[in-house]
């Protein structure tokens, strides 16, 4: 069976961006890390969101050891461009200092072939209370600083630019097993895309840009959540429709978000209970970019 792609777009942004190499000892330190270092809060309340590329061989990270890719995403204002990168720096070191450097045995480095650099000495490196030191490690220049259990190594300079955020699909399905099958597919397809990540995994809730409660944030998308189907005048979920996750992308081209769309669509459709794929937007008032789901299937 085809599963029909509505004829409707991704709406996406322009974010400030980085990517990483994490390293550490064995898979367990690796995992706590990349995990915890991603999982922080997102960008919808001017802090950042993170998500794992994909993990590498041995053979891969510099020193050798068990590695992930990481990407980190923060919210970018064209109008005040120097606030908006000082935002993300602070933001990008607590996650790095709260959720890398105290898991034991790991180390980072750059993985984002940039002029523009990050000098992570001011916010990290000296976390060594002074007693940090800075040496060269396989032709990069990194800080040591050390810890209770030995020396956290991080690359001086890591680079960063402007990425693509936002990038999303929704499968609306007919069970909650199917969106999640549906989903652990999409996600697991997005993770084979290079410079792509999944900042949410699958992410459960939708949102909207007008909201009852602005102390809070952005809320529910209430349109499109199946449970309110009757209840509500303006529903918008299909008959049949039970569950509907959303897959959010983002990449550090425009290019790689949209092969990240392709690919998670194509994982979905071949699961059974998938009614249709289709996409958030806020009718094109936002995000500065518009990704059509017919194009990425011509």
């Amino acid at each position: 069976m085809v599963v029909p792609i509505e004829d409707t777009y991704a709406e996406a942004f322009t974010g400030l961006c980085t990517r990483i190499i994490v390293t550490a000892k064995d898979e367990a330190r690796l995992r706590k890390a990349a995990c915890d270092s991603t999982a922080l809060p997102s960008v919808v309340i001017n802090r950042t969101e993170g998500g794992v590329e994909r993990w590498l061989t041995t053979d891969e990270p510099p020193d050798g050891r068990r590695g992930a890719i990481l990407q980190y995403y923060g919210k970018y204002d064209p109008a005040s461009p120097e606030k908006s990168l000082d935002r993300f720096y602070r933001e990008l070191s607590y996650r790095i200092r709260q959720g890398i450097l105290v898991v034991p045995t790991t180390a980072i480095y750059n993985a984002y072939d940039s002029e523009k650099r990050l000098d992570m000495m001011d916010r990290v490196g000296h976390c060594g209370d002074g007693y940090e030191t800075e040496t060269t490690y396989k032709g990069r220049r990194v800080i040591s600083i050390p810890l209770m259990m030995g020396d956290f190594i991080i690359e001086r300079y890591i680079g960063y630019g402007l990425g693509v955020t936002g990038g999303n699909v929704w499968l609306l399905c007919d069970s909650e097993d199917a969106a999640l099958k549906a989903g652990d597919a999409a996600v697991a397809a997005v993770m084979t895309v290079p410079f792509a990540v999944t900042t949410f995994d699958i992410c459960s809730a939708g949102s909207k840009p007008e909201t009852k409660f602005p102390e809070i944030g952005s809320s529910t998308n209430h349109y499109w959540c199946p449970t309110l189907k009757g209840k509500i005048p303006d529903s918008k979920v299909p008959e049949g429709v039970k569950s509907i996750p959303e897959i959010v992308i983002n990449g550090i081209t425009l290019d790689a978000v949209k092969k990240a769309m392709k690919a998670a669509v194509q994982a979905a459709q071949d699961v059974e209970g998938v009614i249709r794929i289709s996409a958030g937007n806020y009718e094109g008032k936002l995000g500065q970019y518009k990704i059509y789901l017919k194009e990425l299937f011509p």
